[in-house]
């Protein structure tokens, strides 16, 4: 419902101010985690933290001004073609807000229509980005049937999702033909939570407790799975303990995929490891880093931004993907925020890869939204390639994604166990993964086209 009393604001005066209003209040209201995670992990004085989140909802605001300022030359105008640009407009707009100053793809329009049948495997077609539009067209045929003071609109936009969504759920995700045995995983679900201070007792004990809860899940020709900075703060060759543990676990026959901080001359990555029972070890680079998190854009030229920033690392970012081979098939590997670029996920499998991992630390955010809106983003990425994707993260939530989205299992946030996986290779590539810059571009020629028509009179 919230789009239709957004497009009930474009036929009023000042729609950019309006616009911004809107989306600085609805970015407000689901990103309230940051303040709790600048202050407890960020030392941040509660009105910093605070002024933080403000700042970054009206700059996130702005895509919604943008839209609002734009869309009401189209609402204006009103007829059919005009109206169907309008969502197209807003997936431009998410589409420049996952690319400008390094991306921010959060919660996409598509998301809120993740419980939906039939919108996650619709993706596999058209993308987030397209279930974007077809999640829009609702609301803004029942904006304009209120306007109108008509039926047909909301008749319209109703009907489009209606005939849509049953045909993707039967048909937007064949049945996969096995190629090979059915493969098993372990995700370890360890709920080790950040540390504000550091206490050597404590992270033994938190490393102690993931080593025997892997010991006691590791069956040979498995994988284990660990979260991201479960192992923290040994790294990957330099600490013989680590070294140790990981080479007596995949000596009991398990590959064991972990993530940990690797260098290379004088730079340093946020990598995944993957050790086969054989003895080799295959490593994964980020690609995509968290501004803030783990490097700082403009470090040392904007002093309050360093203050913010205190904490964050100092990593180098990798310019290629590398898949990892494991029992015949071939991993992509998604660290964390990665997961949330859809463009990126599907390079994964053009690139040939034939299941998805992504490994990750939500313990900053608490038992807050943001690890579900995380997890929101990954059934998606699982559901546009049409591959199987197992998640780990370090307190919640993990999961184990079924091709066309769903959940197999799941451990929320604040348990300790293990998922237990059973999952088949793919090698079919979805339209999406074929061509994930087909409805984006799509939607910005549409909306480019209807906006200079738009500012010609109707005669």
């Amino acid at each position: 419902m919230a789009p239709a009393a957004l497009c009930l604001l474009l036929g009023r005066r000042r729609p950019f101010a309006l616009g911004l209003a809107h989306g600085a209040t609805s970015w407000a209201v689901a990103l309230p985690w940051i303040v709790p995670t600048l202050t407890t992990y960020g030392q941040l004085d509660g009105w910093l933290a605070g002024l933080s989140l403000l700042l970054l909802a009206l700059f996130l605001g702005l895509y919604t001004a943008l839209f609002a300022a734009l869309g009401a030359r189209l609402w204006r105008r009103g007829d059919l073609l005009s109206l169907a640009a309008l969502p197209a407009l807003w997936v431009g707009l998410e589409v420049a807000r996952g690319w400008l100053l390094t991306g921010f793809p959060w919660n996409l329009a598509a998301y809120a229509w993740l419980a939906v049948p039939g919108a996650l495997p619709l993706a596999a077609w058209i993308g987030a980005w397209g279930v974007s539009y077809v999640a829009l067209l609702p609301g803004l045929g029942l904006a304009r049937a209120l306007v109108a003071r008509r039926w047909e609109p909301a008749a319209l936009g109703l009907l489009i999702a209606a005939l849509l969504l049953p045909l993707a759920g039967r048909w937007a995700v064949p049945e996969s033909r096995p190629v090979g045995a059915v493969l098993e995983a372990r995700i370890v679900q360890p709920d080790t939570p950040a540390r504000i201070a550091f206490d050597a007792a404590l992270v033994e004990a938190d490393y102690r407790r993931l080593i025997e809860r892997s010991r006691s899940v590791c069956k040979p020709g498995t994988l284990l799975i660990w979260p991201e900075s479960a192992a923290w703060p040994f790294s990957w060759p330099r600490d013989p303990l680590l070294r140790q543990d990981i080479a007596e676990l995949a000596g009991r026959g398990c590959a064991v995929l972990f993530n940990t901080p690797t260098e290379a001359g004088e730079r340093t990555f946020n990598s995944v490891i993957l050790v086969a029972p054989e003895g080799g070890a295959e490593r994964y680079d980020k690609r995509h880093l968290v501004p803030f998190g783990e490097y700082v854009p403009f470090a040392g030229a904007i002093p309050w931004l360093d203050k913010i920033a205190r904490n964050a690392g100092d990593f180098a970012a990798a310019t290629e993907p590398r898949l990892l081979a494991w029992n015949g098939e071939r991993l992509g590997a998604a660290i964390c925020y990665e997961v949330v670029f859809p463009g990126e996920v599907a390079a994964l499998t053009r690139a040939g890869a034939t299941a998805l991992v992504t490994v990750t630390n939500d313990a900053w955010y608490g038992d807050s939204a943001a690890p579900w809106q995380h997890l929101a983003a990954a059934r998606f990425r699982a559901a546009e390639n049409r591959r199987w994707l197992l998640r780990a993260a370090i307190t919640g939530v993990s999961a184990v994604v079924r091709p066309d989205g769903s959940l197999a299992s799941s451990l929320g946030v604040g348990e300790e166990g293990t998922l237990f996986a059973r999952f088949e290779g793919r090698r079919d590539l979805s339209p999406f993964a074929r061509a994930p810059w087909l409805v984006p571009a799509a939607c910005l020629l549409f909306a480019a086209a209807a906006l200079l028509r738009a500012r010609v009179r109707p005669q």
